[in-house]
């Protein structure tokens, strides 16, 4: 994580062209002014300053009442969330980042380059300080970063729900309730996929939000949105509208994200991430996580995470700790005027398949590219967005029925939906499961099988091989063994690792008693790192 987390924009890059500001020529005067001009310019003024009667600005009053009601009802639930990460030593360079807080640790990491390394063993006969070691002289120490997001608190009982990129690499979480309280909050689980993440403080009986429905939003509704911007301007309010909705979600890395995000122009910025979005009746209809600029603040467009997606991603997470995604298999495009007719369609809803993956649920249901989902259980589909956002809160192994169009003949195909990453969900949540012979948070630590583009992205030299560590749950046997996110396991009980699923099967057979020994690659070396699992709670 770096240094700060209290912004995730998107921004934009303009041009050579020059935008004029205009000129304001006139101003509006509330009352009455009687004004004498000569040649010489204002020669005398006389203003009466009465103010308007109740009756006068009625509507007024009124709509300012409604937005005043909803935000002290809203308010005691906002929270302000502070974390404390280790940076591993070595500068971030977020110059080329859309913000400081969006881009996940692991993809932030810097390698130690310009030194030559050892095959593992090898250390040990010449020391740290030699120039084939693992870096001049002695290794450097992780640096304290701090950072400041916004949550809500959606039960009684302590559970909140933030972004995943204001706590991503935290460990410690502080967060301040709008009675000043300080509490330690206690990282329940996260979704990256989404960018949702649900804390918990030890506390009872505290103001929480009710849930609204993100499917009854229009365009021009009123929204309000709550969080602390900057940092330090807390339990801040601003009042906008619903500008669009189903926007496609451009601040993941990940292009099987879901979008579906509502855009408004309720003001955003730097440290609401994670804050709430509610409708005029106080209901949370999203969480903020997002702003298109030019400048790295607010420019008037905002964005939040639909309810749709944030209640079913919390309600997992709070339910086992982890979060499962539906997965079709397959790349889209919308529909437009455009591209209709060349797949002999008569209006522009629905979205094509550009691409089926080999073996993916979508392949074994006899999809192809060039059909055009038209509809999911009945329902209308009009875009891509919209099926994606749907498929992804379906459980693994749900049966769905795909109206589509193949050269304009109506088909429907039953699919049974698979595992988005199963791989990497399966590591994820190592000993989560009572039927393993792994304890419930055994290891706190998240891997993923090394892709070329993670190769190239940790530029880990080609003899090393192994599973990359993803995510380490702050206060876990192995934080506490120093891992990190851009780590590469090597081995695991001096055996190789092959495969996430492969380390994932070895943790679950470990005693549950017994230590692990890893061999890790970590900022250009490697070294053994022995994780004392932690017993059932």
């Amino acid at each position: 994580m770096s240094a700060s987390t209290n912004s995730l924009v998107n921004k934009v890059k303009l041009g050579a062209r020059k935008y004029a500001t205009p000129v304001v020529l006139g101003a509006a005067i509330v009352g009455s002014a009687t004004l004498f001009l000569n040649h010489n310019g204002v020669h005398a003024a006389s203003f009466s300053a009465t103010p308007l009667d109740d009756n006068s600005v009625s509507s007024l009053v009124a709509l300012d009442n409604a937005v005043e009601s909803v935000a002290a009802r809203v308010t005691p639930a906002v929270v302000n969330i502070a974390v404390t990460s280790k940076s591993g030593g070595e500068a971030d360079d977020d110059s080329d980042a859309d913000s400081d807080d969006q881009q996940p640790q692991q993809h932030r990491r810097q390698q130690q380059r310009g030194q030559s390394a050892l095959p593992p063993g090898f250390e040990q006969f010449f020391g740290p300080g030699s120039p084939f070691g693992q870096g001049q002289g002695q290794p450097q120490q992780p640096q304290i970063e701090h950072g400041i997001g916004s949550g809500v608190i959606i039960s009684p009982d302590g559970y909140i729900v933030t972004n995943n990129h204001v706590i991503d690499g935290a460990t410690q979480i502080k967060v301040t309730l709008n009675d000043r309280r300080v509490l330690t909050g206690k990282l329940v689980g996260t979704d990256k996929l989404t960018d949702i993440a649900v804390i918990k403080v030890d506390a009872h009986d505290l103001p929480s939000i009710a849930w609204g429905d993100s499917a009854k939003l229009h365009p021009g509704q009123t929204v309000l949105a709550f969080g602390s911007p900057f940092g330090s301007l807390q339990f801040s309010v601003t009042r906008g509208i619903v500008s669009a909705l189903n926007r496609p979600n451009n601040f993941s890395d990940n292009r099987r994200a879901p979008g579906g995000l509502i855009q408004t122009d309720a003001a955003i910025n730097p440290g609401n991430s994670g804050g709430p979005l509610v409708n005029a009746h106080g209901e949370l209809v999203g969480i903020n996580n997002g702003i298109m600029t030019s400048s790295g603040s607010f420019a008037g467009a905002g964005f939040a995470i639909p309810s749709l997606t944030v209640r079913n991603v919390a309600d997992q997470i709070i339910k086992s700790g982890a979060v499962h995604h539906g997965y079709l298999g397959i790349s889209m495009n919308d529909v437009t005027p455009e591209n209709a007719s060349f797949f002999k369609l008569k209006d522009a809803d629905g979205a094509i398949v550009s691409q089926v993956s080999p073996d993916s649920p979508a392949a074994k249901a006899g999809m192809k590219s060039g059909d055009v989902i038209r509809s999911l259980d009945g329902q209308p589909i009009i875009n891509g967005g919209a099926l994606q956002v749907i498929v992804s809160q379906d459980q693994p192994g749900t049966s769905i029925s795909l109206g589509i169009l193949r050269d304009g003949a109506p088909q429907t195909l039953s699919v049974k939906v698979g595992e988005f990453h199963a791989k990497a969900e399966t590591a994820e949540n190592d000993g989560d499961s009572s039927t393993t012979n792994a304890k419930p948070g055994k290891l706190g630590v998240s891997v993923g099988d090394l892709t070329p583009d993670l190769r190239q992205q940790l530029r880990l030299p080609d003899e090393v091989h192994g599973v990359a560590v993803q995510t380490v749950r702050p206060e876990s046997p192995a934080d506490e063994a120093g891992l990190a996110p851009g780590d590469v396991i090597l081995e695991l009980n001096r055996q190789p690792v092959a495969s996430a699923d492969k380390f994932v099967s070895a943790v679950r057979a470990n005693p549950a008693s017994k230590d692990i020994l890893l061999l890790v690659w970590s900022r250009g070396g490697a070294s053994y790192r022995v994780v004392h699992p932690a017993n059932a709670g």
